[in-house]
């Protein structure tokens, strides 16, 4: 009897197994790019905006895509120490669109609003198209 227990779930795992990875191929393609370098807009002494155009031409018809942009902030203090950041922020591209824009608030700063930074370098990691609902990412 565990024999043949056995061969069934070898034989399910076959079945299953070419779909499974025709479905994990197609959540991590992601067809978002950046139209442009990121744009940076200093909000106060330590306080930016970071924006980020998108473009998903093949978002427009297959339903609107979203997930989450992570990228590198290097900022510099006045007395010249350097750091980066690793931040995210959700990006929602909705049905029937292109383009979108996503924005990320930041404070760089070794001690809250006490220091005028400097953002030297934004540079994104990745833009990744998830499975889920969208709305459903926070920008953190």
């Amino acid at each position: 009897m565990k024999r043949t227990t056995g061969f069934s779930m070898m034989a399910l795992a076959a079945a299953v197994l070419p779909f499974a990875s025709t479905f994990a191929v197609a959540q991590d393609t992601c067809s978002v790019s950046l139209t442009q370098d990121p744009l940076v807009m200093r909000v106060g002494k330590d306080e930016f905006r970071v924006a980020f155009g998108l473009d998903g031409g093949a978002c427009k018809a297959s339903g609107g895509c979203s997930g989450p942009i992570r990228y590198n902030a290097t900022w510099q203090a006045e007395d010249g120490t350097r750091n980066t950041e690793q931040k995210t922020v959700a990006f929602e591209i909705p049905q029937g669109a292109e383009r979108s824009l996503s924005v990320d608030r930041s404070y760089f700063d070794n001690g809250e609003a006490q220091h005028t930074t400097q953002l030297v370098d934004v540079g994104v990691d990745q833009i990744r198209c998830d499975a889920s609902a969208h709305g459903e990412l926070a920008s953190r």
